[in-house]
């Protein structure tokens, strides 16, 4: 695996966990859906998440909980480009949570760096979009069947061997679109069309995505496997969510997408002092 990732204007190294915060600029997100649905509560938010520590930024303008309904390209392009306009030059990098190449090709000429695609760029345009921007991060998530659908039953003979296999698939398909590899992620997609049970695994057996020599991106912050286990409603899984990233990132998660920025970024500094000591100033 490459040290470094590179990231549109932006590269970052793999010694320790890139912090990402979610800003959902939607009225129905599973967590925080219609908080920051304005532009500028949105904007708001997002210098929030920068002032905390935020190294990237993942800006969504669609809903992808279990059941959500697709929205049309215009909407989410209202939703999703001022957002990223207005924090063009706050000097972090700026990834677009989205699966339609219009909004892509959009968000990319306005300056975005990195798209966040939850169908693994399985859309030929979508791959043909990211490799015409020659530095643009991409990550390639994993998810069986559709949002609307997802969790309807989903069924694995063996979830880590799979996750696996397709990810690599969608990888190799974005490297011979011309996407090089020290620009791409991979996302196991912690519960989008996975059990608790399944989710679990994926989390337990990470090292098996990150011996793939693609760095790997987590998202369990606030996600119903940590309500599986805690027995908590979304808006009190803080705990569970800090115990799921520091599982991550103790199995070689390289970034952690999250909603709590400022206690994921403390929850990191104590455990790299645990594990490598204090620096020195």
């Amino acid at each position: 695996m490459p040290d470094q990732w590179q990231c549109g204007r932006f590269e970052f190294g793999l010694g320790r966990p890139t912090l990402m915060g979610i800003v959902n600029t939607t009225p129905d997100s599973f967590s925080d859906g219609g908080l920051h649905a304005t532009t500028d509560a949105a904007i708001a938010h997002a210098r929030k998440l920068i002032s905390e520590g935020a190294q990237i930024l993942d800006i969504g303008g669609e809903s992808t909980r279990p059941g959500s309904q697709a929205v049309a390209v215009a909407e989410e392009l209202n939703r999703v480009l001022p957002v990223v306009e207005a924090l063009r030059n706050d000097g972090l990098a700026l990834s677009v949570d989205t699966c339609k190449p219009e909004v892509m090709r959009a968000c990319l000429d306005a300056g975005a760096d990195m798209i966040n695609d939850v169908t693994g760029f399985g859309n030929p345009q979508s791959r043909e979009v990211v490799a015409r921007h020659a530095s643009c991060a991409v990550c390639v998530m994993h998810m069986q069947g559709e949002p609307r659908t997802m969790q309807v039953a989903p069924h694995y003979d063996d979830v880590v061997a799979e996750v696996r296999a397709e990810l690599l698939s969608r990888a190799a398909a974005l490297e011979n679109s011309g996407v090089a590899h020290r620009r791409i992620l991979i996302d196991p997609g912690f519960g989008f069309g996975k059990t608790p049970a399944q989710n679990y695994a994926l989390l337990r057996n990470l090292d098996r995505l990150v011996e793939t020599g693609y760095p790997v991106l987590i998202g369990v912050s606030r996600k119903s496997m940590i309500g599986a286990v805690t027995g908590t409603p979304v808006g009190e899984r803080l705990a569970g969510s800090l115990a799921g990233a520091l599982a991550g990132v103790a199995r070689g998660a390289a970034i952690v997408r999250v909603h709590d920025v400022a206690a994921t970024r403390d929850a990191l500094a104590v455990w790299r002092a645990a594990n490598a000591g204090l620096e020195s100033n």
